[in-house]
């Protein structure tokens, strides 16, 4: 067995520059894709991830993009296309939100929340499905949270946008898997990173995530990064329209 099983195909991770992004460039680089490495704000963090992607062998480029604007979203696929010669793999990893209950969300909170972390999928996908369907072979991974399907704190607007997401992966997953392509989710349990500063509740959450987890500590982006590789691969073939959480049994639990 080749132990490169993504060798020639071509990923776009959004949101890759840091993070669970970042370790899934660098997962799937590992396993030989090539990588579209796509941020918004940190080139910095987006340039040394291309070059840990290009240290493992395989091709990496840069694409800004704010993937809440949809002509940024079709831009985003375009520019992978045109650079590196087509599109196999999307995984839809990025993410942003604003921290407010509900009934204190506005128009301007629910436009850029479920523009960037929901409807950049739909039209990703959109963009990128022809050149799978062409190959008759493609993988789209979204990512999700527990909060899609339970009430978190601060989560309002957020956890919304994800049960959008998983939503979009059962429809994308049904119409597309006629055609070679297999559309997953994977729903994370309590990941430090970043993101998690920006919590008021971090403290509790992180330590709550703890006490509550069978397996003894929090899921890492890499533990989260090598199961989105798996459904990336040909022996996830039979896996279609799944949310897989990623949380050592945390969601489990009563």
């Amino acid at each position: 067995m080749s132990t490169k099983p993504l060798s020639g195909r071509v990923a776009v991770i959004t949101g890759s520059g840091r993070g669970i992004g970042r370790a899934i460039a660098l997962e799937l680089a590992e396993r030989g894709a090539d990588i579209c490495v796509n941020f918004l704000r940190k080139r910095s963090a987006a340039e040394a991830t291309a070059a840990e992607v290009r240290a493992k062998g395989v091709r990496a480029h840069l694409v800004k993009a704010n993937v809440g604007e949809l002509d940024q979203v079709k831009r985003l696929i375009q520019e992978t296309v045109e650079a590196m010669g087509g599109v196999d793999i999307l995984v839809g990893n990025a993410a942003s939100g604003v921290l407010k209950p509900a009934i204190e969300q506005d128009l301007k909170s629910w436009d850029w929340t479920l523009n960037i972390n929901a409807r950049s999928i739909l039209f990703a996908a959109k963009a990128a499905a022809p050149c799978m369907i062409e190959k008759g072979w493609g993988r789209i991974v979204t990512l999700t949270s527990i909060g899609s399907v339970r009430v978190l704190p601060e989560y309002s607007i957020i956890g919304i946008s994800k049960a959008a997401i998983e939503a979009i992966t059962r429809y994308l997953a049904v119409e597309l898997a006629p055609h070679g392509i297999r559309v997953n989710a994977v729903s994370p349990g309590v990941v430090d990173t970043d993101a998690l500063k920006f919590f008021p509740s971090r403290d509790m959450i992180l330590s709550e995530a703890r006490r509550r987890s069978p397996v003894g500590r929090l899921a890492t982006p890499e533990d989260v990064a090598k199961v989105v590789a798996f459904l990336c691969s040909d022996d996830a073939e039979m896996i279609c329209g799944q949310t897989i959480l990623v949380d050592g049994g945390y969601s489990v639990l009563a």
